[in-house]
């Protein structure tokens, strides 16, 4: 007797947002998240011993890591989440502050619920 594969459904594409920097570089992010990471990403951080500044750093980054789609810096596209997320982990000052005003922005925008 053959052994039926499971028919995998197809997740649809949650739409995206551009934001340009003033170089020309191009950061996509998710429009929206679930109702689940939209509380996780919520939470504040596990254990007494993280720092406000390591705190504040990782939440950036948890939400960058849900956002990002895409980043195309000089015309090269990044869309691995692992490479994104060195990418903005190895960039200079300017270009993560940057980063966090379109997340900042962005949420403003789309996701209010995790904005402020």
């Amino acid at each position: 007797m053959a052994k039926r594969k499971k028919q995998r459904r197809q997740r649809e594409k949650a739409p995206t947002v551009d934001y340009a920097d003033p170089e020309g570089n191009v950061l996509t992010l998710r429009q929206t998240l679930s109702a689940g990471t939209i509380a996780k990403v919520g939470e504040p951080p596990a254990g007494d011993a993280t720092s406000q500044d390591d705190a504040w750093r990782r939440h950036y980054e948890v939400l960058f890591e849900r956002l990002a789609v895409n980043w195309e810096i000089s015309g090269l596209p990044l869309d691995d989440q692992k490479m994104l997320l060195g990418r903005y982990r190895m960039a200079d000052a300017e270009t993560q502050r940057w980063v966090r005003r379109a997340i900042a922005e962005h949420l403003e925008r789309h996701i209010p619920e995790l904005a402020g």
